[in-house]
């Protein structure tokens, strides 16, 4: 990993060890600079209150210049939250993600800015994106591989 990457994540999870993270979300494992996982969970009231979710960063040599790729865990004990913005297979279309991404930007505040975006979710009728099967049917590995058209775009 380049220095830069490695310096800005070691300073990162020094950061959430001392400080520890935002209220509703917990490291789960961090053994290197490549992986990370959290669990987060959906505070106040909310359709998602008290539910857990896990998300996966995956950080490259660009990191912080360039975003981490992030989607939630889908495994035995979890599944990616049912909403708008969310593919079933953890995809997040989110702008912070892609073309709104700042190096200002740091994990805790990717983790923050997405319980918020399930925080804030009002719709009764819980729904997957228009394009979900199409979407997950082609979709790469890697949700930074996707240029996602985003709903304020214009």
């Amino acid at each position: 990993m380049a220095s830069i990457s490695a310096r800005r994540l070691r300073k990162e999870l020094s950061e959430i060890n001392v400080e520890g993270c935002p209220a509703g979300i917990k490291l789960l494992s961090a053994d290197n600079f490549d992986t990370w996982l959290f669990s987060i969970e959906v505070l106040g009231e909310s359709l998602y209150q008290g539910e857990v979710f896990k998300l996966m960063f995956r950080f490259d040599t660009n990191y912080p210049i360039s975003a981490p790729a992030v989607q939630f865990v889908i495994d035995q004990t979890t599944e990616a939250p049912i909403h708008p913005h969310i593919y079933s297979n953890g995809h997040i279309c989110a702008s912070i993600l892609g073309t709104e991404w700042s190096p200002v930007l740091s994990v805790s505040a990717v983790c923050v800015t997405l319980q918020s975006m399930l925080a804030s979710c009002k719709v009764r009728v819980l729904f997957r994106p228009v394009d979900n099967d199409r979407y997950v049917r082609t979709a790469p590995d890697n949700p930074k591989k996707t240029h996602f058209q985003y709903d304020d775009d214009t």
